[in-house]
Formats: C-alpha cells, structure tokens, sequence
C-alpha cells in the first residue's frame, strides 16, 4: 500500500471536486491533511470557510488527521500563510497538490487585461506563491513531492481558454524548474493533467442534463484521476519532470519532444528559401529525444556541429 504515514500534505482547493477527492485519499493512506480552500465561486468570487470545514469533518470522521485553511494562493502573505499552517500544526511539510484554481471562458478577442491577469494570478502566481515557501521546508528536510495540476488546455489548446491555457501552461514550466533544482534535495515535482467531472464542467454546461446523456462525461469520474495525483505526492514515487494525463481510467505519460530537424551546414548563412526547401525535415517528428532540460537541446547541437567549446 501507498502509505502517508507520518508525512504532511498541502492540497489546495480541497474544498470540492478533484482537490477534495485528493485531499480525502491522502488522509485515507495516513498523511495529515492541510485542506486549503479560499471557499469562492468557480469565477473566483466570495469565500466560505465551509467549504473547507467540510471536508476537514468528513476526513476526521473516518479516523483521519486534517486542518482546514481558508487563505488564498493568490498572494505571497496566502502561499506563505497555508505552508506555515502545515508546519506549525504539524512540523513538516512532504507533500504539496497545488490544485487551487479558476475557470471560465471567454473569446480571445473578448478577452480582458483583468481578466486575463486574474486567471494567471490564481493558477499561476498562485502556484509561485505556494511552492517557494514549501520549496524552503522541503529543502531543509531534504525532502519533497510537487504535484501540480496543469491541463491539456495548456499544452494542447482549449477553445475560449486563452488565459487559462496559458496559466496552465506556465505551471508546467515551474514544475520542470523546481524538478531540476530540487533534484540534489530530494525534492520531485510533476504535474498531472487531470479529466474529471467537476464544477469546472457543470457550472460551464448550458443545459444540465448533458451531463446525463453524454457518455463521455460519465466515463470521466474525478475518482479516476485520484490514483496518479496521490502515487505521484509519494514516497513510494521516484519519478520527476514529468507530465501525466488522467483520463477516464487511461493514465498517460505527457511530453515535449525535440525532432532532429534540418541543420544547415556549419559556417552557411541560411535564408527563408531554404526553410522552405527543407520544411519536411523542419517539421519532421520522428526522430526526437526528450530534452531532460535547456542544456541537453543546446548541448545536442553543439555535437552535431562538432564544437566542443
């Protein structure tokens, strides 16, 4: 069994859907729960510190360890605020979900600058603004699990989503930085791009009773995307700087590859003619590596060059 005995977790927005469904199976392997959850709408408006307590009750009840937090990620004091209620209640902190997010959609032409800063605030800043507090503790203790919630949205696109997308996005690239230099720290981090009915999908559906014909919809339980966010915030996991999907019970490792491409010859001033000229290797696919960073891309090139310094 996949056990958090003695460990501390952080889930943010663990108030509801996917975050709380971590949240309770985190504390149902043995972790001591900080269940963060501002209590707003989906659109990010007002709080309700019973979103939280809700879940905080439902946990203990089953004989599990949790403490509510009402702070948002959304501010420096927030993040800060939701580490040290982990280590002042329970003196370390193993894991964080940074799941805490927003949602709505809007056209990209539509698209306003608060509008657009809102969505990064939340999910991306926020993200900031929670990892490098808990960044610190686990680095001191030597050890550490990130799991960030990002979407396909971000790596794939998403109709209506421009900011969204991009939030997410972003996250995949904190993660890839946080993997890298916590690796001699015993820190790992991951994102984990879920499907799950939530009120991401019901709030945003015109006509409820979709969710009762369409068989899609059913086969994506948020129960299904629990397994990979809770072996990923594990000891048990040894996996770093890397994407996962969670989808309707198929769990699936994400990437970014690096096709061979055309290079031109050593010394040549290349023109646009000669993209054109070469745009089926340009555009080729296969075959690729998968950069574990920068240096690997630029390093790769200098071989096929023949520079050495």
């Amino acid at each position: 069994m996949t056990d958090f005995t003695g460990q501390v977790a952080v889930v943010t927005g663990a108030g509801r859907g996917l975050g709380r469904l971590y949240a309770i199976e985190l504390a149902r392997r043995g972790a001591a729960v900080v269940v963060n959850d501002l209590g707003g709408s989906m659109a990010g408006e007002g709080a309700e510190t019973a979103v939280a307590d809700q879940v905080v009750e439902e946990i203990t009840a089953a004989g599990g360890t949790a403490v509510a937090s009402y702070d948002s990620v959304d501010s420096p004091d927030g993040g800060a605020a939701i580490v040290r209620t982990a280590v002042d209640r329970f003196g370390r902190l193993d894991a964080v979900v940074s799941n805490a997010g927003i949602f709505n959609s809007v056209p990209f032409d539509e698209l306003s600058a608060d509008g657009w800063r809102r969505m990064l605030g939340v999910h991306l800043d926020g993200g900031f603004y929670l990892a490098q507090p808990a960044y610190r503790v686990m680095k001191d203790q030597g050890y550490g699990r990130f799991v960030f919630i990002a979407s396909s949205a971000g790596l794939f696109g998403q109709h209506l989503e421009a900011h969204y997308a991009a939030a997410k996005a972003g996250l995949v690239g904190l993660s890839n930085v946080i993997a890298l230099e916590g690796a001699p720290h015993g820190i790992l981090a991951n994102t984990v791009l879920p499907f799950g009915i939530s009120r991401m999908v019901t709030d945003t559906l015109d006509d409820p009773k979709v969710l009762e014909d369409n068989e899609f919809f059913k086969a994506i339980r948020p129960e299904l995307v629990a397994p990979l966010v809770v072996y990923l915030a594990s000891r048990a996991c040894r996996l770093s700087h890397q994407n996962f999907s969670a989808c309707a019970g198929r769990f699936a490792r994400v990437f970014v590859g690096l096709a061979d491409g055309w290079l031109a010859p050593p010394g040549s001033n290349p023109t646009a003619d000669d993209i054109a000229a070469h745009l089926s290797e340009v555009t080729a696919t296969e075959p690729f590596t998968i950069p574990e960073s920068i240096y690997d891309e630029v390093f790769g090139v200098a071989g096929r060059l023949g520079v050495t310094g």
